[in-house]
């Protein structure tokens, strides 16, 4: 999916609308001033009125005769959908507590999902999916490769897996699962204290190998425990860089 930012002037007003609801700049409840916007923003009124159409087909703001076009309660939110999530993640400031919610949210939801969709992964891969696995394990594995490649690596496995349950909703979790993986990946593969991943993804594609579901549930909690380890040691006392993940 194209971030709406590569979208041109609507796309970029879509954008800085969200983080700006999203990041508390505008406020639950606020009512907005579309004349200070569009000049603020030095957007047509047109492309404003527009840009906050897609928002309020994800749930941030509506509009209503005497009121004028307000923000909604969070709760209104549609906080699963893939831009939303994007936009989170990539406001996020590591140093707060709403980011460390996020990743701990993030993290609760993969140890539901992960663990039980490689179980399936491992009864029902097959050698188009393995070979999809290899891939991304190969290139976890490449030396001298930079941060956004492995993270790429990252995300392709993950998303292998997901693919490989041939479960159709299963496979749509990657649209919740990756923007918050890739944030949290972009941090852990640029701090040099973080464990080599490959073993662990290793562990867990050998056994999706082996249609070995109870070891590959057990291979995937490994992984996610070694992922906690990571995001302790970057967030700990003596690093105050953030959070960090697998």
């Amino acid at each position: 999916m194209t971030p709406y930012a590569r979208r041109g002037v609507h796309g970029q007003t879509v954008e800085a609308l969200a983080r700006r609801i999203l990041g508390g700049l505008i406020p639950e409840g606020a009512t907005l001033d579309l004349v200070a916007l569009q000049s603020e923003l030095d957007v047509s009124l047109t492309a404003l009125r527009e840009s906050l159409k897609v928002l309020a087909a994800k749930g941030m703001v509506d509009a209503r005769q005497k009121r004028g076009t307000f923000v909604r309660a969070r709760a209104d939110w549609n906080l699963l959908d893939a831009d939303v999530l994007r936009w989170q993640f990539e406001g996020a400031d590591l140093a707060t507590d709403t980011d460390r919610t996020l990743l701990a949210d993030l993290a609760e939801v993969r140890a539901i999902v992960e663990p039980a969709a490689v179980r399936l992964a491992a009864e029902r891969r097959t050698d188009a999916d393995l070979a999809a696995l290899d891939a991304a394990l190969e290139a976890m594995g490449e030396r001298g490769s930079g941060p956004g490649q492995a993270v790429e690596a990252d995300l392709a496995f993950h998303r292998a897996l997901l693919c490989a349950t041939h479960n159709e909703l299963l496979q749509r979790m990657e649209m919740v699962i990756e923007p918050g993986l890739a944030h949290r990946d972009r941090i852990v593969h640029s701090h040099p204290h973080s464990e080599d991943p490959v073993p662990a993804h290793r562990a867990v594609l050998d056994a999706v190998r082996d249609q070995d579901p109870q070891a590959a549930e057990a291979a995937m909690r490994a992984l996610l425990v070694q992922a906690g380890r990571d995001l302790d040691r970057i967030d700990g006392p003596d690093d105050t860089k953030g959070d960090g993940g697998k």
